[in-house]
């Protein structure tokens, strides 16, 4: 069986530069040789720092006129909305690069109805990648209570397996999320998973070393379906409970 790839780091700065500086490469790379590369953005607070270096470091050394943005989740807020994945992505990414506006695909939070936003934007998935869901690359993060992207334990989200994108409910406010599901992480050329801090060790422990982790967390869940796909890129905190970290 393959086993997932683990990189750990003493702390956030040190992660933050090595996983920056290995995603520009990816994007050299598959630009390069397939002419695009296609992206889905993690929300929340951790990987803010990694789209900062990103654009420190890159904002005129990669070709982001080929380089497409996704996201894996979205609060159901408006996009100027201070909890906003998007605005985060813009305020700290988006707005320091030369992008192309039509390069940018944010997840729509205007519909009354989130099933409505949903389906619209698993259409834009599928026009854009019409031979099934394959991003070159999701970056995802992993919340305390195991989940991914917002694939919470116990909902119908974290079961989904036709749908690339549902509504998704959340335990915290906001409760209402889109988010993509299983069927679109599992196809992804690459999965990275950015976790960070104390508070997640003992469930990155489990996601990782309990096999029965992957009925519960959405995230040990991808960890067990496609290891050979996913590296999981840690700082020593949240990696201080693991049996190895080698």
């Amino acid at each position: 069986m393959p086993k997932l790839t683990l990189r750990v780091f003493p702390n956030t700065d040190s992660l933050t530069t090595a996983l920056s500086d290995h995603i520009a490469d990816l994007i050299r790379s598959v630009t390069a040789q397939r002419g695009r590369f296609s992206i889905a953005l993690a929300g929340g607070n951790t990987p803010r720092v990694v789209y900062q270096a990103l654009a420190a470091n890159y904002s005129s050394e990669l070709p982001w006129n080929r380089v497409h943005l996704f996201w894996g989740d979205e609060r159901y807020v408006p996009h100027d909305d201070p909890s906003s994945n998007y605005r985060m992505a813009h305020e700290s990414l988006i707005s320091k690069i030369d992008i192309p506006q039509a390069n940018v695909h944010p997840i729509p939070t205007h519909f009354a109805d989130p099933d409505e936003a949903a389906r619209d934007y698993e259409q834009t998935l599928r026009k854009f990648s019409q031979s099934g869901p394959s991003f070159d690359l999701i970056l995802l993060g992993m919340g305390g209570d195991g989940h991914t992207a917002s694939l919470f334990p116990g909902t119908e989200a974290s079961k989904e397996e036709i749908r690339w994108v549902v509504p998704g409910k959340a335990p915290v406010e906001p409760f209402q999320r889109v988010t993509i599901t299983m069927p679109i992480i599992r196809n992804a050329e690459a999965i990275y998973f950015l976790i960070a801090g104390k508070d997640k060790a003992v469930v990155l422990r489990r996601a990782i070393e309990d096999p029965a982790a992957a009925n519960e967390y959405a995230t040990a869940k991808v960890f067990a379906s496609v290891p050979s796909k996913t590296i999981c890129w840690a700082d020593g905190a949240a990696a201080a409970n693991l049996s190895s970290t080698s």
